[in-house]
């Protein structure tokens, strides 16, 4: 090794340990790092509690609605099926639009015949829900009667695939039910 070469080399070395202990940039680097999945982590618990809220909101209007059909105030004023989801409507002031909203009512036999699942929907070409033939039937004295109230919540993909999507076209179906039975008349 001649003269030229060694220094050549000790260059290289002080090069490489002074890249090495180099903090300058290292700052930026590691806040990079931590902030991408900071973020995402972020942007995932906001829409989480977006849906959960909205859940709890759409719930609360579904008894607060019943209450009507329970009472017998929607039987005694002949409500039609689009005056009272328009009394559903009146009840939630922020979220959401009141011509997503889909309201089915139905009397059940008895306990265990009361459908309180969630209904499947189906959408055309445009992403519009096509089940439009919703039941009201708000029953008399005595009965057993299923509310439910769906919405379909648009979601946002998520960073990092979160997706709280349980539609195929990439939405969540919300949905509220009750089940009561109608107050004798009085």
């Amino acid at each position: 090794m001649t003269g030229v070469e060694s220094v050549t080399k000790k260059r290289r070395r002080s090069r490489c340990a002074a890249f090495l202990g180099d903090s300058k940039g290292a700052t930026a680097v590691e806040f990079a790092l931590v902030a991408t999945p900071f973020l995402a982590l972020i942007v995932a618990l906001i829409q989480t509690f977006l849906v959960f809220f909205a859940q709890q909101l759409l719930e609360s209007v579904v008894h607060q609605s019943a209450r009507l059909i329970m009472t017998g105030q929607v039987q005694s004023a002949q409500m039609t099926q689009a005056a009272y989801k328009q009394k559903v409507c009146d009840q939630i002031v922020i979220f959401f639009s009141c011509t997503g909203i889909m309201v089915d009512v139905q009397v059940a036999n008895s306990w265990t015949t009361a459908n309180t699942s969630m209904p499947t929907l189906t959408f055309d070409s445009s992403g519009n829900v096509t089940n439009t033939n919703w039941q009201f039937n708000p029953g008399d004295a005595g009965d057993i009667v299923v509310l439910r109230v769906t919405y379909v919540w648009p979601v946002m993909l998520g960073p990092l695939g979160f997706n709280l999507s349980n539609l195929s076209n990439g939405n969540r179906q919300l949905m509220a039910s009750a089940a009561f039975q109608n107050e004798p008349a009085s």
